[in-house]
């Protein structure tokens, strides 16, 4: 690579802003800076028991409701929160049923500005689950916010929508009404779509049950994980050359380079996972389904033809033993087996940290937090007190915090790798915890938001009993706490 490349999103300059998953590209589920509240009363829904009475909270800003399943991670840019969800609610005149949706919200209002409305895929489950909706977290990087859709797809959308006149692509009535279907005719809260790139149709990837990443942008590219993964039986790939890590021109959508390194072939389960960026280094990390974790250098060199970015390490997430005992291999989704990467690499210090863990499906089992030098591929340290995760970590004040899904927080020493303490939550968590100033807060199932110091010493703060489970995870900005859970989504200024 010649030249520094420029990360777009750093943390300095984030001080009004929460424009990707993560916060930036490191990924770190950390903003120090912002002061937030924790304790408020999310109140009590009103007789159609689902839209909330905002004289009985405490607190509490606004609440929107969202569809009747949410696992997009929000996020906030230039006073608009992006998020992902499904077609519950049916704001969009004649689009009904299951479809997916991505949504711009007022963030001083809570009131929807536009939306985009997705057809579900006609291969039904195997690719595309029912009612889940969207399930990443919209990029922001400056007019535009990049989606990767339930389609199998990547899509670049005006932060304008359509109030600003049709820019780039203008089949968005017929795309919003599916294939082989006449075209809706576009209204204003419609959003505008500038490019879209199929990976299904392009790449050949297979999607198991669902596509979900974050988008990852630096300088004028974006990394983007295909999904690609297992049919319906779990023991075949249907696509096992097809790429899980792709690159493509944040301006066009034009794709640019792929991974070839035979990640598909040797894929557990799906590839779910974000890529993260090290600027020091200037790696791309990426936790891919095979249970490795991947260090890419960005240049693109010609193989085969073809232009793709390089693997500069690998490392195992796994135990040995949690792949083979006795020269026998362990079967994949047992308890004592092996596992892929769905949570999100974090960088901090040049050291990558994340989590193995399974699809939710495969209950609990055996896992590893594993810390990795961003240069040389070297393992810093292992953890295998954090069992199954689908989380994200959060670095903060030298202490790493893991969720796993059997429902602990795991506050680790940063430098050592040693757990400092653990608090049982008591219920399954597919959120990540996320730093806000001086405390950690973390949903789980149950729909208890968590709140806990950051201390080296445990010290729980408060829970907050919200009525659905909270999926995703909570993000603040400006002092403003936006908590996610399965059907609302709660705005708290502590005012």
């Amino acid at each position: 690579m010649t030249g520094l490349m420029l990360l777009l999103w750093s943390a300095p300059s984030l001080a009004a802003d929460w424009p990707v998953w993560g916060r930036d590209a490191t990924r770190n589920m950390a903003a120090t800076d912002e002061v937030v509240p924790t304790q408020f009363d999310p109140g009590q829904f009103t007789e159609d028991g689902e839209t909330v009475d905002l004289s009985t909270t405490e607190g509490v800003k606004w609440v929107a409701k969202l569809g009747s399943q949410t696992y997009g991670n929000p996020t906030l840019v230039d006073g608009v929160l992006y998020v992902g969800t499904n077609n519950d609610q049916q704001l969009r005149p004649g689009l009904g049923g299951d479809r997916s949706v991505v949504r711009a919200i007022d963030a001083e209002t809570g009131e929807m500005t536009w939306q985009l409305t997705i057809p579900k895929l006609g291969s039904g489950k195997v690719n595309d689950w029912e009612y889940l909706g969207i399930c990443s977290s919209p990029a922001v990087v400056g007019d535009l916010v990049y989606v990767v859709t339930n389609r199998g797809e990547v899509v670049a959308l005006d932060t304008k929508g359509l109030t600003n006149g049709n820019q780039g692509l203008q089949d968005e009535g017929a795309y919003m009404a599916g294939p082989g279907k006449p075209p809706v005719e576009l209204l204003p809260q419609d959003a505008d779509i500038v490019w879209r790139y199929d990976m299904i149709t392009d790449l050949g990837v297979f999607p198991h049950n669902v596509t979900s990443s974050s988008v990852l942008a630096v300088d004028d590219r974006l990394y983007v994980t295909t999904s690609n993964g297992a049919d319906w039986s779990h023991r075949n790939i249907p696509s096992p050359f097809s790429p899980t890590l792709i690159v493509l021109d944040r301006a066009t959508g034009a794709l640019l380079g792929e991974e070839m390194a035979g990640i598909a072939e040797a894929t557990l389960h799906a590839n779910w996972s974000s890529p993260a960026w090290a600027p020091d280094a200037g790696r791309v990390i990426f936790g891919a389904g095979d249970g490795f974790l991947y260090g890419f250098t960005p240049d693109l060199v010609m193989e085969d033809g073809l232009p793709v970015i390089k693997a500069a390490w690998k490392v195992d997430g796994n135990k040995a033993s949690y792949r083979e005992v006795d020269g026998q291999p362990v079967k994949y989704a047992t308890y004592k087996g092996p596992s892929e990467y769905i949570g999100t690499p974090v960088v901090v210090d040049k050291v990558a940290y994340a989590a193995i863990g399974q699809d939710p499906e495969h209950g609990p089992g055996v896992g590893r937090l594993t810390a990795v030098h961003v240069d040389s591929g070297e393992t810093v340290w292992t953890n295998d007190g954090v069992h199954r995760s689908i989380s994200t970590v959060a670095v903060a004040q030298g202490l790493v915090f893991a969720a796993d899904y059997d429902g602990r927080l795991h506050a680790i020493d940063q430098k050592t790798g040693r757990t400092r303490w653990t608090h049982e939550t008591g219920a399954h968590i597919w959120g990540s915890p996320v730093v806000l100033g001086k405390h950690v807060y973390l949903g789980d199932e149950d729909g208890v938001l968590t709140v806990l110091k950051v201390s080296k010493k445990k010290k729980l703060v408060s829970t907050i009993d919200l009525p659905s489970p909270i999926y995703s995870t909570p993000i603040a900005v400006d002092g403003t706490l936006y908590v996610p859970t399965m059907t609302h989504l709660y705005a708290v200024d502590g005012q």
